[in-house]
Order: C-alpha cells, then sequence, then structure tokens
C-alpha cells in the first residue's frame, strides 16, 4: 500500500463528508492505493457514525474510537501502529489542511529520501493574537531548543516514512515535536514544504492559552528527554556533586576557622555560612539520588497504555 492517511478529529461531524470526498477525488485521481484512518479521540457528536458510515461505503475507510478525549498525540500513536502504508500522511480533520498537497509531499518522500516533510502554514487565516503571535513565538523558541529549522512545528500536515512513525513513541502532548522525537531516533532527513491553509469552514478551534503554556511545558521536558533522558544522572548527578562539593568547601572553611584561627570566636552554628554549608550539602545529596532514582526508573520501565479503545473498524 502507497499511503496511510492518519486524522484525528474531536468533534468534527460537520466535516467528515467532505473531507472524505475531498481526499478520495484527489487519491483516486493520482491512482493511489491508499487507507485513511480516522481516530475519533472521544468525539460527543456523531463523528463516530458518519465514520461506520463512510465505511460501509468506502473500503478505504478505517476508524479508532478511544473511550473519552485522550489527546491528540494519543490519537496519532494509535493511527501510527495501525497504519500500513509505505508513506503515513497527518492532517487535521477541519478542513484546513489541503489534501491536495497530499501527491507532492508523497513525492518528496519516496523520490527524494525524505524521512519526514512539515508542512509550513506561510500565510494563515488564524486570528492574529489568538495563534498567529503565539505560534511564531513558540515555533522560535522549538528552533532554538531542537536546532530544527523548521518554521511551523504544530502544522498537522506531515508525511513519514513508514519506519519512522514505526519507531517513534509520541505521548502526552508531543505531537508538536515529532521531528524532534525522530531525529533523537536517528532520522535527521528532515524537511519543510510550504502548504495551504484554508480558514476554518465548521466548529470552532480547539487551541486555547492553556495549549500555548502546555507546549512550552512540552518543548522544556523534550529538551530534558533529548540531552538526558538516557542517562538522567548525568545532569542530577553532576549538579548534585557540584553543590555537595561547595557544602563541603564551607564545611572546611568553618573547621579550619573554628581549630586553628579563631579558636575564641561565635559558635559555628551562630554564622551563616554553617547554614549554607549544610542546604548545599543536603541538596547536593537530594539531586545525586534523583539522578540514581532516574536511572533506576528507566531501566525498570514499562510500556503502560495511554488509552483506550473501544471501537474499531
Amino acid at each position: 500500500m502507497q499511503l496511510s492517511l492518519v486524522i484525528p478529529l474531536l468533534n468534527e461531524a460537520e466535516s467528515l463528508n467532505e473531507l472524505h470526498g475531498w481526499i478520495a477525488e484527489v487519491m483516486q485521481s493520482n491512482r493511489f492505493s491508499y487507507e485513511i484512518i480516522f481516530v475519533d479521540d472521544g468525539s460527543t457528536d456523531a463523528s463516530w457514525d458518519i465514520i461506520q458510515s463512510l465505511s460501509k461505503t468506502d473500503t478505504n475507510v478505517k476508524g479508532i474510537r478511544f473511550l473519552k478525549n485522550f489527546g491528540k498525540s494519543q490519537a496519532l500513536n494509535a493511527g501510527f501502529h495501525a497504519a500500513q502504508g509505505d508513506v503515513i500522511i497527518t492532517m487535521d480533520a477541519d478542513l484546513q489542511d489541503n489534501p491536495e498537497e497530499i501527491p507532492e509531499l508523497y513525492q518528496l518522500v519516496t523520490k527524494e529520501g525524505f524521512d519526514i516533510i512539515s508542512g509550513w502554514k506561510k500565510k494563515r487565516y488564524d486570528s492574529v493574537l489568538a495563534k498567529n503571535l503565539p505560534s511564531k513565538l513558540f515555533n522560535w523558541a522549538a528552533r532554538r531548543t531542537s536546532g530544527l529549522k523548521l518554521h511551523d512545528f504544530n502544522c498537522g500536515l506531515k508525511a513519514y516514512r513508514n519506519d519512522v512513525v514505526k519507531a517513534i513513541d509520541v505521548s502526552g502532548d508531543m505531537h508538536r515535536y515529532i521531528p524532534v522525537l525522530a531525529k533523537n531516533a536517528g532520522y535527521d532527513k528532515i524537511g519543510e514544504k510550504v502548504v495551504k491553509h484554508q480558514a476554518r469552514k465548521y466548529g470552532k478551534t480547539k487551541f486555547g492559552m492553556s495549549r500555548f503554556i502546555v507546549g512550552f511545558l512540552d518543548l522544556a521536558t523534550i529538551w530534558f528527554i533529548s540531552k538526558f533522558g538516557k542517562a538522567p544522572m548525568h545532569l542530577f548527578g553532576a549538579l548534585g556533586v557540584v553543590m555537595f562539593f561547595i557544602g563541603f568547601a564551607f564545611a572546611l572553611y568553618l573547621g579550619v576557622d573554628k581549630l586553628f584561627i579563631n579558636k575564641t570566636g561565635r559558635l559555628i552554628t551562630s554564622r551563616p555560612q554553617f547554614y549554607i554549608s549544610l542546604t548545599a550539602m543536603i541538596i547536593g545529596t537530594q539531586l545525586f539520588l534523583a539522578g540514581f532514582l532516574g536511572e533506576i526508573l528507566i531501566r525498570n520501565r514499562k510500556n503502560d497504555a495511554r488509552y483506550t479503545i473501544i471501537d474499531q473498524i
């Protein structure tokens, strides 16, 4: 199979029929063998009923339904596990991503040898204050932190080689950073393509200020994982040793001063250096233990299920 389209969605009943028709037209005109995997992330409208109806009239349509809303990252992860195509295309279900971009994305992966092609919505039709300015700030921070020179990390329209999506684990809210996860896994041929962006036709955006804040927290998380995820002792152990050394140096100074220099002076416990020494050594010990426990957890962790599927087509 040439293509798998993985489409996560939440309450997009109004757009599904139109999106399916548009995709089918593009696929058939280019004679692709394909599958469309709709992942219903706990919709409360008629989205799943429509997916079931589409699957009865089009054998290329498949569906995965979550018990409740687990998040876009979990939806993508489930879709990646189910995808069988040589190239996997992800896109949103709100009609803001243009299916006519798919043939060129496919060619860039198969002919040009890219591991990932990420869409770039250079011209956007979103609210400037609500999405455009926060997105620009977010993408700037992501570029500086990850080293990937992508303009639009959060664009839902992306193309992947099959082995790339099978090698990465998308959890939490890490869907924004799939290119970074892939780079950390050794897939570093990552390109970018300007894609058409369209104004939302139905419903309302799921984006809010909370997602913007969470995005930056996830950015800090993925930076830490990239640098120290396999060896947390390298960070916490090093900081612990430094803090303990600072505390020990103050303690040594106080001991030498009391024994040989200022024998009749005030008590050690009445000097501020004593408390600096004590605090630094305690913090150093705690940091070292945190690194040690982190190493133990990494070596004994299990892959627990992060979502529950209640129906599948």
